[in-house]
């Protein structure tokens, strides 16, 4: 039988590689087991009670606990300015974070001596002003072991934090939450594992301490000789005693990698999976609703009224205005610039800015989480350790509305799009459709004045898909403000928005209503995304110069010289095995390369060398008779009056 996690391919390691593992094993191992052989078990008990061994085990614990607070107290922010702040330098920081984990202890301690000692840096003014001095004092230990431990902390911190996707907390500024409150209670809780695991290192790390210590605060009982101290001290008048004691702290020290190794590792995902899936007892994700659940809930009513007018520059450049109540769908292909539109309205990126104006309001200078501007990425970015109540209520509480008004408010969103009843719910118990309602209902209870969606269907299936789309064309009939879709989906343009805003390489080539654009797009890419044939070229005489070679003969063509985009209906275009004859003006030969079914009719795509590639639409009986396959010479035609040509 299977086991989870032990590859079972049947292939046994080289020995090349298992005798030097083994060995390394093994020279770990033995130091342990002469621990456990050498202890004397029946004096045991009578060593850890003795009261030096009580003392500096009880010394032990307050220096540890303090440096653990100390470490978190300075590690946490240290760790979220390497992991998220770029300034100068960060290198440099990085790297004296590292160098107690590599310097030798007793030189720690001799550094810490020249900073603080009475002769230090630092140390006369700490005496002569506050009267602190730290060496040979607890205070002393307690600022020594932070020294060595709070690189645990802080290098295990900086590495959950640079796994953390950034929008979490890019969607929760932009739901109007401060930077202090996106910390506390979005990124904290996020990389609470990593906050654990990071401080039961340092605490273990801290209690252990030694040379650090002993070279910086010295060796007195009951004021800075802890348990390591202590084994160092009865090695040389009582062994079966220093013995004991370190079996304890081999055990603490076990006790602590169990405890890590058993809870706090392993990838997000694996963690994720031990604290919802269903085999932990968890509710399974529910299925899709079959019927639209929001047929009976009408658009949430409005409390303003927010034209947008925007000047943005950079790589993306263009102007934008429209009344409220307007929806525009902005497509384009890859590296169009769509995504860096929407993150310089939210003010989030910095290759692109955005001289934003919301009704009659400026908010160019204001930070991401005053603009009133809310963002649904293409994942929805639901914060995972809160449920969908709690998600939905997060914009609401971070503009200081009480929570019982919050929740309430909230869980009348999740109503109006259908997922009330999920409302107990965490994201992991979603399914798609689910968690997408949800995120668009949290942006919309944030009462924003500009609401931005990335893609926000792209994840979904055909179904789901069709319901989601219904019931954000019905709540985008009662907003007040402007809505920006980001979308590759004809369908979506053309259903959800009164305008489409076409990018290419940051510019706009066409801002118009969909049904403009279906009819005279100007962009190849909006062309082939509704499915037509589209052909750049420059206006001549004889016709239309195709860059990809060949000349289109089209009726009412532009002045000679003007560039131009020729776009052609695939059913426009007529396929035959042999040289057509009579009216058509453009014939060219060509190759069958594909052929893929569209509903009842088939795609045939045809490359050529006199000419562009084209896709043709033909009815599956029309293809039988011509004996279309790969491969298959044929010849197309097409009418000049059945081809549109549109200056560019």
């Amino acid at each position: 039988m299977k086991r989870a996690g032990i590859p079972t391919s049947g292939t046994r390691p080289p020995l090349l590689l298992a005798l030097p593992a083994l060995a390394a094993v093994t020279f770990l191992s033995l130091p342990l087991v002469g621990i456990l052989v050498r202890t004397e078990w029946t004096e045991l008990a009578d060593h850890l009670s003795s009261p030096g061994t009580v003392q500096a085990l009880q010394l032990s614990l307050l220096v540890s606990f303090w440096a653990l607070g100390l470490s978190l107290l300075l590690g946490v922010p240290l760790a979220w300015l390497l992991a998220r702040v770029p300034f100068p330098g960060k290198a440099v920081v990085r790297s004296l974070v590292l160098l107690p984990m590599v310097l030798p202890p007793t030189v720690g301690g001799v550094a810490l001596l020249l900073a603080f000692g009475r002769r230090g840096l630092l140390g006369p003014w700490l005496e002569e002003t506050f009267g602190i001095t730290l060496p040979f004092h607890t205070s002393g230990a307690v600022l020594a072991a932070t020294f060595v431990a709070m690189p645990f902390l802080v290098i295990s911190l900086e590495g959950a934090l640079g796994g953390l996707r950034l929008r979490y907390e890019e969607t929760a500024a932009s739901l109007g939450a401060s930077p202090v409150r996106v910390f506390f209670t979005v990124t904290l809780p996020m990389v609470a594992p990593g906050v654990i695991a990071g401080a039961a290192l340092t605490w273990a790390r801290a209690l252990g301490e030694f040379g650090a210590t002993i070279t910086f605060a010295g060796n007195l009982p009951g004021t800075t000789q802890t348990l390591p101290l202590q084994v160092y001290l009865l090695l040389q008048d009582e062994p079966e005693a220093a013995t004991s004691v370190s079996l304890l702290l081999l055990a603490i020290a076990m006790a602590v990698l169990i405890a890590l190794r058993g809870r706090w590792t392993g990838t997000p995902a694996d963690r994720e999976r031990r604290r919802t899936g269903p085999e932990n007892g968890e509710q399974p994700i529910a299925a899709e609703p079959t019927a639209d659940v929001t047929q009976a809930a009408p658009p949430a009513p409005t409390e303003g009224r927010w034209a947008l007018r925007a000047e943005v520059t950079g790589f993306t450049r263009l102007t934008l205005a429209a009344e409220p109540g307007t929806t525009i769908a902005v497509v384009g292909p890859n590296g169009a610039g769509k995504t860096t539109l929407l993150r310089a309205l939210l003010g989030l990126t910095p290759r692109a800015h955005a001289d934003l104006t919301l009704g009659g309001t400026d908010v160019t200078a204001l930070p991401p989480h005053r603009r009133r501007v809310a963002w649904v990425p293409q994942d929805g970015a639901l914060f995972p350790h809160m449920t969908a109540l709690a998600n939905t209520a997060y914009g609401l509480r971070a503009q200081g509305v009480p929570r019982t008004e919050a929740r309430r408010e909230a869980r009348a969103w999740l109503d109006r799009l259908g997922v009330g009843h999920l409302a107990h719910r965490r994201p992991a118990q979603l399914s798609g459709g689910q968690a997408g309602r949800v995120a668009l209902a949290r942006a919309l209870a944030a009462r924003p004045r500009l609401l931005v969606l990335d893609e926000p269907l792209a994840a979904l299936d055909q179904t789901t898909r069709a319901h989601v789309r219904h019931t954000l064309r019905t709540h985008l009939a009662g907003f007040g403000g402007v809505c920006l879709i980001v979308t590759h989906d004809p369908v979506e343009a053309v259903s959800l928005a009164d305008r489409v805003l076409v990018l290419d390489d940051g510019r706009a080539l066409q801002d118009a209503a969909p049904s403009e654009v279906t009819r005279h797009p100007r962009s190849p890419w909006v062309a082939r995304m509704l499915g037509r044939n589209a052909w750049p070229g420059t206006a001549t005489p004889e016709g239309l110069a195709l860059d990809g070679g060949g000349v289109l003969v089209a009726t009412d063509p532009p002045a000679a010289g003007t560039p131009a985009l020729a776009i052609v209906a695939p059913e426009s275009v007529s396929v035959h095995r042999e040289k057509p004859a009579g009216s058509p003006r453009n014939v060219w030969p060509g190759t069958v390369r594909e052929i893929t079914a569209s509903g009842s009719r088939l795609r045939v795509l045809i490359t050529s060398d006199e000419a562009p590639d084209l896709v043709a639409e033909i009815t599956p009986q029309a293809a039988a008779e011509l004996g279309l396959a790969d491969g298959v010479p044929v010849w197309t035609s097409l009418k000049a009056t059945e081809a549109t040509v549109v200056a560019l």
